[in-house]
């Protein structure tokens, strides 16, 4: 049974904590592996290393560092297989979802790529008789991510991309469920250096570990920003233990994304994006869309009516299952409190249309499996309404206007996604114009944002000023020095008589 080692300063390392985690194979529920879970002495160690590293990196020009991002999004789509398999068969997902995974991961890369064209500043002559003002980012430092289990190649990929572009060395701590892709990416981060001629040891570190090595992480006076993603009372933790330590942080938390259906939305479609939205990878994303609200009885009763057929015809499967729709989720404990969620909603009086508890796939009955489940009259003020769930649960909450529809997803305490289906294009606007939620989808069941675009939410969703990516990833992995210069020429304009008034520029 493999041991998965922490990546130090561009090395496999093993560590000397002696304290493990396990990592199941969820298609069968048998123990594959374990991964070794650092103190935070070995989290000193490694920022130490990334620390050793950063000022080299950082004299890099940037189009060199571009050409390891080059090389690096090379050697990652020619393993692209490789990747996926490994991933799946740690988290659960199908493989066609972990080469999604894979790849909204690389487009970030491809937007580090133009690292050159990100960091130009900016420049203003003749600001003042013979002053000129400029601007430039620079690097912050050791640079730290806390990634979740769900996406881990993407979101490791989202963090340590730009912030390893544009100058800082980076400490990864990925999920100690599915930890074995973070690693292979660093080892192929290095072979990217090499590819293009330079030492890129300690520029990518991963270290694995439960809390006591985000703590390490959180404390650590040499980490100067940390980028989060997980569910929202940890990010809130994250967030304020980080702040209070002098760090820069962004921290994404929870979703309940909604997804409002007018009468005038085509249906074929809306039921073929609800189900996989809802109950894609599982459920297991930030973006799903675990809440329809269909907008009057009639769109309400005609959903139900064609989504149970859809859920029927659903394939759910082992992760090299080409044919199955989505997989295992990624371990028991969540399989339970999956299972917990629905009898909960039960017990709230919400009627449980498909019940997909009772799933057993031949072969593999002690994997981590259960079945898409639809709920129907669900109400505000249920428990199951107000969390997240997580799982391929779809809940049907019924609104009687336009109106209703909208507070339903503007009062959630959460305010990650939202998308709205319709044939208008007044009512589509409106909505996305008042809709207080960070991400907006028209007839796109998954609002996430390209790559050169950002991703965040608002509300519990996000903790922290500045999103994830694209430019404003350039700006959260970089600090902003602005430079006012003079070069006066005192033989023909003698000196000055006023260094005791505030410059102005006259």
């Amino acid at each position: 049974m493999p041991d998965i080692h922490h990546f130090v300063n561009g090395q496999s390392l093993t560590g000397s904590s002696g304290r493990y985690g396990d990592i199941f194979n969820p298609n069968t529920g048998v123990v594959a592996g374990r991964v070794q879970l650092a103190s935070a002495a070995e989290m000193d160690a490694a920022v130490q290393a990334a620390a050793a590293a950063q000022g080299s990196w950082a004299q890099v020009n940037p189009q060199r560092r571009a050409r390891v991002m080059f090389a690096f999004l090379r050697l990652v789509q020619a393993r692209m297989g490789e990747l996926a398999e490994l991933l799946s068969s740690q988290h659960g997902k199908v493989i066609a979802d972990s080469k999604g995974d894979i790849q909204r991961g690389l487009e970030v890369i491809e937007f580090a790529c133009g690292v050159p064209h990100a960091l130009k500043g900016e420049y203003t002559e003749g600001a003042g008789p013979g002053i000129d003002v400029y601007s430039m980012r620079q690097p912050l430092g050791v640079v730290a991510g806390i990634t979740p289990f769900n996406f881990p190649a993407m979101i490791p990929m989202w963090m340590f991309g730009v912030a390893i572009a544009v100058g800082n060395s980076f400490i990864l701590k990925p999920s100690e469920k599915d930890p074995s892709v973070p690693v292979r990416l660093a080892e192929l981060f290095m072979e990217a250096g090499a590819e293009v001629g330079l030492d890129v040891k300690g520029v990518l570190n991963v270290v694995h570990g439960d809390k006591i090595a985000v703590d390490a992480i959180l404390d650590h006076p040499l980490i100067r920003a940390v980028s989060f993603v997980g569910s929202s009372d940890i990010a809130q933790y994250v967030y304020s233990r980080g702040t209070s330590n002098g760090k820069r942080v962004q921290a994404m938390g929870g979703a309940k994304n909604h997804g409002i259906i007018l009468p005038d939305a085509d249906m074929d479609q809306v039921v073929k994006d609800l189900s996989g939205a809802a109950f894609g990878s599982a459920g297991e994303r930030c973006m799903a869309l675990p809440v329809a609200v269909p907008v009057g009885k009639k769109t309400a009763d005609e959903l139900r009516e064609r989504m149970v057929a859809e859920i029927e015809t659903l394939k759910v499967g082992i992760s090299t299952d080409t044919a199955a729709q989505y997989g295992p989720v990624v371990s028991k404990a969540h399989r339970d409190k999956i299972a917990d969620y629905i009898q909960l909603g039960v017990d709230e009086g919400a009627e449980l249309v498909v019940d997909g508890r009772g799933f057993s796939l031949q072969g593999y009955e002690q994997g981590f499996f259960i079945g898409p489940t639809l709920f129907d009259h669900v109400k505000t003020g249920m428990k199951t309404y107000h969390e997240e769930i997580f799982g391929p649960v779809l809940q049907l909450v019924r609104a009687e206007s336009f109106e209703e529809a909208l507070n339903l997803a503007s009062e959630h305490q959460y305010g990650n996604g939202v998308a709205i289906f319709t044939q208008s294009g007044r009512a589509a606007r409106d909505f996305a114009a008042r809709v207080e939620v960070g991400m907006v989808g028209i007839n796109v069941p998954i609002p996430v944002p390209v790559a050169y675009h950002t991703f965040g939410g608002w509300k519990r969703s996000a903790f922290g000023d500045t999103n994830q990516h694209g430019m404003e990833g350039v700006k959260f992995w970089t600090k902003l020095k602005t430079v006012t210069a003079r070069w006066p020429d005192t033989a023909l304009e003698g000196h000055a008589d006023s260094s005791f008034v505030i410059p102005t520029m006259k």
